[in-house]
């Protein structure tokens, strides 16, 4: 087990290095450069000076230094206000700047928002924080809800239970998140009760979380994952259930609930568990519809601002974030495979 996990931990560090490469790359394209240089000295500029202002404030460099100097490992740039020192700021186009310092995101410097004129680092953990609220009260009323509907369709295969159970888990994952949000604010902005949540789904930040505010949104989220999990239990529920040893158990007189719950589950929710981890990642970038359409100012929502806005310090600082968090994920779900099921073994 502890060569499997120093295997996958160095293959996370290996993945995270090339991806936020790439990223790092095509964010800092000529195209991408010449915006944010005429974005802070203006749009009628000539060309020598968008290149001027580019060699100024290091983005000159050839790629390998300059992603270097983000990472730390490269003396970069320290940039500076009135003589004063910037934190944050290590390739932002502000003030003078002076070569020589470390100040990468290894050193725990993430960079200077040019959209938000704030640290990065801290727009990250706000946003985080934010998507991770809701994150937990979307996975406390999905999860449970899909596994229930899985089982109860796939422990007996082709009743009016199932087919019942497998249309509406077909529809709700069907129906995107952008037609079920729109039908909610629709429905319930049209009573007075409804009116009152939809209010206050719509503050500009919605940083605390209540029932009227947290409803519609979780729910909007829960139903489109909550069908895919739900489709997946009852598959594997299915096939558990026409197993031997269930046949066996059958024949022994075990009642129908304990043969359910004491043989057929735990191998029954060996597939769902891939996909409940998946939702985590799909959780955390996936929802800038939902984040949009409630103005909730969550992580999806500060990817697109980073994404609309060429905003490359916060957009490799979101990119890092949501590397770790997918192959994180990833990794709790190969450990979690080997406790769910007896037969895998690892070295």
């Amino acid at each position: 087990m502890i060569r499997f996990l120093l295997s996958r931990l160095l293959t996370l560090l290996v993945t995270t290095f090339a991806l936020t490469f790439i990223v790092f790359f095509l964010t800092n394209l000529e195209p991408s450069l010449e915006k944010i240089a005429k974005s802070e000295i203006g749009t009628r500029v000539s060309d020598a000076e968008v290149e001027s202002w580019l060699d100024r404030n290091g983005y000159g460099e050839p790629m390998l230094v300059r992603y270097g100097e983000w990472l730390g490992v490269v003396p970069g740039w320290t940039h500076t206000v009135d003589g004063e020192v910037v934190a944050g700021r290590c390739e932002a186009p502000a003030g003078a700047v002076e070569a020589g310092a470390f100040c990468g995101i290894m050193q725990g410097d993430w960079g200077w928002s040019t959209v938000f004129r704030r640290d990065v680092a801290e727009i990250i953990g706000r946003s985080l924080a934010l998507t991770g609220k809701l994150m937990f009260w979307v996975m406390m009323v999905m999860v449970p809800g899909a596994l229930i509907l899985g089982v109860l369709a796939g422990m007996r295969e082709g009743s009016k239970l199932d087919r019942s159970l497998s249309t509406v888990s077909i529809l709700t994952t069907a129906t995107p998140e952008y037609v079920s949000g729109v039908v909610f604010i629709a429905v319930f902005a049209s009573t007075a009760v409804g009116l009152r949540w939809f209010n206050g789904s719509a503050t500009s930040a919605m940083e605390d979380a209540t029932f009227e505010n947290f409803t519609l949104p979780v729910l909007t989220i829960a139903l489109y994952g909550m069908g895919y999990i739900a489709r997946m239990t009852r598959a594997s529920m299915t096939e558990v259930m026409t197993a031997q040893y269930i046949r066996t158990a059958r024949l022994k007189g075990v009642s129908f609930p304990m043969i359910v719950l004491r043989h057929a589950l735990r191998n029954a929710l060996i597939a769902p568990f891939t996909v409940i981890m998946l939702q985590f990642p799909w959780l955390l970038n996936g929802v800038v519809i939902v984040e949009t359409l409630f103005n909730y100012k969550g992580f999806g929502w500060t990817l697109v601002q980073a994404a609309g806005n060429n905003d490359i310090e916060l957009l490799l600082g979101v990119s890092v974030v949501s590397v770790v968090v997918v192959l994180l994920t990833q990794l709790i779900s190969d450990i979690g495979y080997v406790y769910l099921n007896p037969r895998i073994r690892v070295s």
